[in-house]
């Protein structure tokens, strides 16, 4: 036991060291835990592994004595194009892939307590955004050499609790305890819509931790149909001082709440289909949702309470995912993940640095035994290139213009898991 909470330990502190950027659907991960995303991020009534609390705290009671470490390889692909600048200063297609591979790890356990009940922990990259362009985007930083980007991670830490309230239903609830660091650069043009300049870009990285809860419930109604619903939490973090003149609110950036419910079908003794629906309220948190044109209006500077965010929309999630037991020892995965798109045409100058707009994943995956206790699992995702058109989405203010923005991404994650 002593070395169960030293791996704990000595992971969690890994995680916190690594880089966590993964942006899918908006600035959230498709999924948790590989086996879910290798069936395009499905889990709220289908527990797969002790990641199962990302997704369902429920599931956790359901998955039995196991550990589970595993590590995802994320490429982005990100880029925009600006036109219609006075005097062409401005235009151009600019790449934003200066840094490109990124490293996602994850881990969790889960201890039965009794046939009823079990408490584990699961500690995973909620998500992220990264971009860092190859070369100064006038529009952003004048003359100045300095390229613009950002880089924003997220951490959970969800110590979970799950009981069996009757032999077909079960319920659990996370503390979710967040930790996320941020930096940003090549932003010079914006001092002047500052309300702290000085804390606007430049100041390496700063941290910020909160805290929330997640809430769930799974239900067996037939032999062959599981259903589940969950509730997480706004999770309140505290500020980013270093960037209280970027972000509303004098450095605000809590992480939004997020629910959803899901069904789970035994469609033969080998295959499962699965089904989830999600939200997240990006609306709920005004550094993202505030829109450009709070900049223009009287004492909105960057950093006010209301001023200016990345204009994100709330976001729903569909996600449907196919397992087929080829055998006792392997199990094959597929996956579809789909989000309406929450930056509007009329965002896109801002999320030049923040151009979350994929929509359709694939995923597929696949796990061996190689013991009875001892199994790998890989799995892939390939989100397809969206652009998001911004006609007139450059303000009069900054000289007015189009800004396209686009993405697309691939990731590779490999998991390794002991049944205890």
């Amino acid at each position: 036991m002593k070395m169960n909470k030293l791996v704990v330990a000595m992971f969690a502190a890994g995680v916190m060291a690594s880089p966590l950027a993964h942006a899918t659907n908006g600035y959230f991960a498709h999924g948790y835990g590989m086996k879910a995303k290798g069936m395009g991020g499905v889990g709220i009534a289908l527990p797969q592994d002790s990641l199962a609390a990302a997704t369902n705290p429920a599931g956790m009671v359901m998955i039995g004595d196991r550990i589970d470490l595993g590590v995802d390889w994320f490429k982005p692909v990100r880029g925009a194009t600006i036109s219609g600048t006075p005097g062409g200063f401005s235009d151009g297609s600019f790449d934003g892939n200066n840094t490109t591979n990124f490293f996602v790890p994850e881990f969790g356990y889960n201890k039965m307590m009794s046939s009823t009940m079990s408490l584990g922990v699961s500690v995973y990259g909620n998500g992220g955004m990264n971009t860092d362009y190859t070369r100064n985007i006038p529009l952003f930083n004048g003359v100045n050499t300095q390229a613009a980007g950002i880089n924003l991670e997220q951490l959970f830490i969800a110590p979970t609790v799950a009981w069996k309230i009757t032999p077909t239903q079960s319920i659990g609830v996370s503390l979710n305890i967040a930790y996320q660091r941020f930096g940003a650069k090549g932003l010079q043009n914006f001092a002047a819509s500052s309300s702290s300049p000085t804390n606007l870009i430049n100041n390496g990285y700063d941290t910020s931790t909160g805290y929330g809860l997640h809430l769930g419930w799974i239900g067996q109604v037939t032999d062959s149909v599981s259903l589940g619903a969950m509730y997480q939490t706004k999770t309140k973090m505290s500020k980013f001082d270093k960037y209280r003149g970027l972000f509303a609110d004098a450095g605000s950036f809590d992480i939004p709440a997020t629910y959803g419910v899901g069904i789970a079908v035994k469609a033969t003794p080998a295959t499962t289909v699965a089904a989830d629906i999600q939200v997240i309220e990006y609306s709920g948190v005004p550094s993202v949702a505030n829109p450009l044109s709070n900049m223009t209006a009287l004492g909105n500077l960057l950093g006010t309470p209301n001023g200016a965010g990345f204009g994100w929309q709330d976001m729903t999630v569909f996600k449907l995912g196919v397992s087929h037991d080829l055998s006792e020892a392997v199990t094959v995965r597929a996956g579809y993940n789909h989000n309406n798109q929450q930056i509007p045409s009329s965002e896109t100058m801002f999320n030049i640095i923040a151009p979350g707009v994929v929509q359709d994943h694939m995923t597929l995956g696949a796990t061996w035994n190689v013991t009875k206790d001892n199994e790998v699992t890989i799995s892939y995702m390939h989100a397809f290139k969206n652009t998001v058109n911004g006609p007139g989405s450059i303000p009069i203010g900054f000289g007015g213009g189009n800004a396209n923005i686009n993405m697309y991404q691939d990731s590779l994650g490999i998991a390794y898991s002991w049944k205890l």
